[in-house]
């Protein structure tokens, strides 16, 4: 293991390399000048440094304070080694980061001993980090794993019930990446955006109780039909009640808002502004407008042109206008999933997080 010594005394520099000279795996090297020293540090990764108080240019409180200030000699030990017995200079000492001191004129016995003490306890620490670098390295891998399956389990409930809603999976597909696109647009951080891009697909999950003769009705609802659709809401929120995971918490609030309207005229709660939830603000305006570019059993496609202006005309009744502000910024790239399809822009998102 290196050794650094530091003293600008050539008897004292003697003294301390033959006292610890012939450790076991005991590399020493020593030095007169701190500063040579100190440069010296930033090319080897030393385990243990010994340095005298007394020192011209700098003395061995300053030096403490440079090397702590240098990547990976944070927690290496540092002995000072002083004459001084007054307390407000072991304070100091202290305070700049030394593990421990040892008297002048030292005993070699206890400064070996000393040594040893310590080249221990930074073999120990070392172990430890590395320790703790694989187990986070296994929690990460494990982690990402289990994300994996939780997007594949999620995508595959999502597209099964789009199935029966007459979708096919490039409407929820789509519908997540705009919701991810305007996310990024109003500045949600990377987890929200994740989450968000996740939970958006399970927005119509409580159609799967709707029967079918209602869903793929080809011509306009009744009043009765229409009550019976909304229904998907409540059904929707209570296939995911028992759920404590923050990604059902995300997909709950979606659920449940993503038919409130921005003035309150909308359902189920008749909620408006911002206490419809930001996830639900998000993805109704996705929705809404994957839903007029696409095909249904009652209309057609609208054009990409006029879905866009409808979206904006609805800024501050249907939608919140910051969400449809950051619409607007991302546009090209919610016109780009329609004009070369989605399958691209997933696998960016899944890969970004």
């Amino acid at each position: 293991m290196p050794l650094l010594i530091v003293d600008d005394s050539e008897s004292s520099l003697l003294a301390l390399e033959t006292a610890v000279r012939g450790f076991a795996g005991c590399e020493v090297e020593s030095f007169t000048n701190p500063l040579e020293a100190l440069a010296r540090c930033r090319e080897v990764d030393f385990d243990v440094v010994l340095v005298d108080y007394l020192m011209p240019e700098m003395n061995g409180i300053e030096m403490i304070r440079r090397l702590r200030r240098q990547p990976g000699y944070e927690d290496v030990p540092v002995v000072m080694i002083t004459s001084q017995a007054k307390r407000a200079v072991r304070l100091e000492a202290l305070e700049a980061g030394a593990t421990d001191f040892l008297a002048k004129p030292f005993d070699p016995l206890e400064l070996q001993a000393r040594v040893l003490n310590l080249m221990a306890l930074h073999k120990a620490q070392l172990a430890l980090a590395d320790r703790a670098k694989s187990l986070d390295m296994a929690f990460r891998h494990a982690t990402e794993q289990a994300d994996m399956r939780e997007q594949e389990i999620i995508w595959c409930l999502a597209q099964a019930m789009a199935s029966r809603d007459g979708n096919t999976g490039d409407h929820i597909e789509r519908v997540a990446n705009i919701a991810e696109l305007i996310a990024e647009g109003l500045g949600l951080d990377r987890i929200q955006r994740r989450n968000i891009y996740l939970a958006a697909p399970l927005h119509d999950i409580g159609k799967i109780a709707i029967p079918d003769a209602i869903l793929q009705k080809p011509g306009k609802l009744e009043r009765h039909e229409i009550e019976r659709m909304r229904e998907h809401v409540p059904i929707g929120v209570a296939i995911l009640a028992n759920s404590s995971a923050e990604l059902s918490r995300v997909a709950t609030a979606i659920i449940a808002g993503h038919h409130e309207k921005w003035d309150g005229s909308g359902y189920p709660k008749g909620l408006s502004g911002d206490a419809i939830p930001i996830e639900a603000r998000i993805v109704a305006v996705a929705d809404v407008f994957e839903a007029l570019c696409s095909d249904r059993p009652y209309k057609q496609a609208w054009p990409i042109e006029r879905a866009y202006e409808e979206i904006i005309a609805c800024s501050g009744s249907h939608f919140d206008p910051a969400c449809v502000a950051a619409f607007r910024r991302k546009w090209p790239a919610i016109r780009a999933l329609f004009e070369h399809g989605a399958d691209e822009d997933h696998s960016m998102a899944i890969s970004n997080g």
